[in-house]
């Protein structure tokens, strides 16, 4: 009996098919994959695309997400340096880093991703609590440090938690790490608020004596200059004046030489400047220097 080659090439390529399901298995971009041998992990998959396999029993294949994975975990109490009580949350963003690490600590779980979550939820409490007892409460709440304080917080957290998972060999990486809320408790938001207030008021004085001080200095040293210009133009007054007095001293040595002519030079003078700029003048001719326009000056100055 002939067999039809229609039906022998759809054997073989069914047992092809079904060869390639027991040996051949995809990892996807967003995939890691662990390859078990008899139950315990053996090789490693980080590349996507198609990977070879022994059949099952002999060897298993484990899939895991890679992407980024990000969760909130709950409102903590913790105690500042100060004796504070402090209720936080933090978000947080990790992925798998090493998947022959992660396999054997969260494989046997229903949900590993959940598990890995619900664990590392269990370490941030921890952490978070020691890194805000070694905080005062200013350091969360203070705006004059332009949050540079909060932030550093943040990252102590995150650093110290990326070296817990990396001393443990969770497989995992905590890629991100941020303060999500925080919240007092009831009975100590007075008292915070008061103490807040009486930082503010103590910062408000001090700014105030700070102004105060430089608007003395700056008054202090105007004054100083003010009594410098003074004290310069005073004794550049003294120096015209005694140079003046000099000059007047010269000219009344002459003067005194013949009084009736120095008189008679003063009653010009006095008349010339009367008489500038096309100057109109009513005046009683009787009247010194005017009496000179009467023709002749009974007064005039012998030789």
């Amino acid at each position: 009996m002939k067999r039809n080659p229609l039906t022998l090439i759809i054997g073989l390529l069914l047992c092809l098919v079904f060869v390639s399901v027991l040996l051949i298995f995809q990892v996807r971009q967003s995939e890691v994959a662990v390859v078990t041998t008899f139950g315990k992990p053996t090789r490693p998959i980080t590349e996507p695309g198609p990977h070879v396999r022994l059949p099952w029993p002999i060897q298993k294949v484990y899939k895991f997400d890679q992407r980024v994975q990000n969760f909130e975990d709950k409102l903590t109490e913790g105690i500042t340096r100060d004796s504070f009580n402090l209720l936080t949350s933090v978000y947080v963003g990790w992925k798998i880093t090493e998947p022959t690490n992660f396999f054997p600590k969260f494989a046997g779980a229903a949900e590993p991703i959940a598990e890995a979550e619900r664990l590392l939820g269990q370490r941030l409490a921890a952490v978070r609590s020691a890194v805000i007892g070694r905080h005062p409460l200013s350091d969360f709440l203070s705006l004059s440090d332009n949050g540079s304080n909060y932030l550093a917080i943040e990252q102590e957290i995150l650093t110290t938690i990326q070296s817990q998972m990396e001393a443990n060999n969770w497989g995992l990486q905590v890629e991100f790490l941020g303060i999500k809320k925080l919240q007092l408790p009831e009975q100590v938001t007075q008292a915070v608020f008061d103490r807040m207030q009486q930082e503010r008021k103590v910062l408000a004085e001090k700014s105030q004596s700070e102004g105060e001080a430089e608007a003395q200095k700056i008054h202090s040293e105007a004054d100083r200059r003010a009594a410098e210009t003074l004290s310069i133009a005073t004794g550049e007054a003294l120096k015209i004046k005694g140079k003046g007095e000099a000059e007047a001293a010269k000219s009344l040595a002459v003067f005194q030489q013949n009084p009736a002519l120095a008189k008679f030079i003063f009653r010009l003078n006095a008349l010339e400047d009367s008489c500038k700029e096309r100057t109109i003048l009513v005046f009683d001719a009787h009247t010194p220097p005017f009496d000179l326009f009467q023709g002749t000056w009974t007064n005039l100055p012998s030789k």
